[in-house]
């Protein structure tokens, strides 16, 4: 039975205090939004949407099959991957999620991530797949962290919000959600909470030389 989830990889930001693009950060000689495909290619997804917003030359540029996958599925590795450009970044990542969203079947539950937290192991990743609810979450020691699970009846109506209201953010979408549809996967991998902002944390990151089981 095809997985009825599909990834979204957000990678719209202006990566400003990174100083480039930090999708194209070289991790173990390879782009980091590639590494990132890596890890959820161990899953059971089968697609994956990426965001692009600023930036989004740069990697068209870099990475050729996106280019093309901005018309239809191409294929990299066991994934189908498919590329949204948000033609209006500065409105935040907020609407780079919405652009996202907006060419998903409506029928998908989405995995959220952005591309400066490390997808997480597989195992753990599974069980967040897996589970259901309107709203899945990992949680390292009391915190909660990324990829997030979104059913598609939450997700909808995220469509008809303002990107440009301050009060348009996912985090707040969830707080007004009751606790009976939110579950929380208790994770052992810290990387949930990972913000891969500056040089200083990609250096840090990649010099742990984090690795998968």
């Amino acid at each position: 039975m095809e997985n009825n989830t599909v990834f979204v990889l957000l990678a719209g930001g202006k990566s400003e205090r990174m100083g480039m693009a930090k999708g194209l950060l070289l991790y173990k000689e390879n782009f980091w939004i590639l590494e990132q495909l890596n890890r959820i290619a161990i899953s059971t997804i089968t697609e994956v949407f990426i965001g692009l917003g600023h930036n989004y030359e740069e990697y068209l540029n870099k990475i050729p099959s996106f280019s093309e996958a901005k018309l239809h599925f191409v294929l990299y590795k066991n994934l189908k991957i498919r590329v949204v450009i948000n033609k209006k970044p500065e409105q935040g990542s907020f609407s780079t999620l919405q652009t996202v969203l907006q060419q998903i079947p409506k029928n998908k539950s989405v995995l959220i991530n952005p591309i400066d937290i490390p997808i997480l192991n597989p195992a753990e990743l599974q069980n967040i797949i897996d589970a259901q609810n309107q709203i899945v979450l990992p949680n390292f020691k009391g915190k909660n962290g990324h990829p997030i699970k979104l059913d598609s009846e939450f997700w909808k109506p995220l469509l008809l919000l303002n990107p440009t209201d301050e009060s348009s953010r996912l985090d707040l979408e969830i707080k007004k959600t009751i606790p009976s549809q939110i579950t929380r996967i208790a994770v052992t991998d810290s990387c949930i909470l990972k913000n891969l902002n500056t040089p200083n944390d990609w250096a840090e990151f990649t010099n742990s030389d984090q690795k998968l089981p």
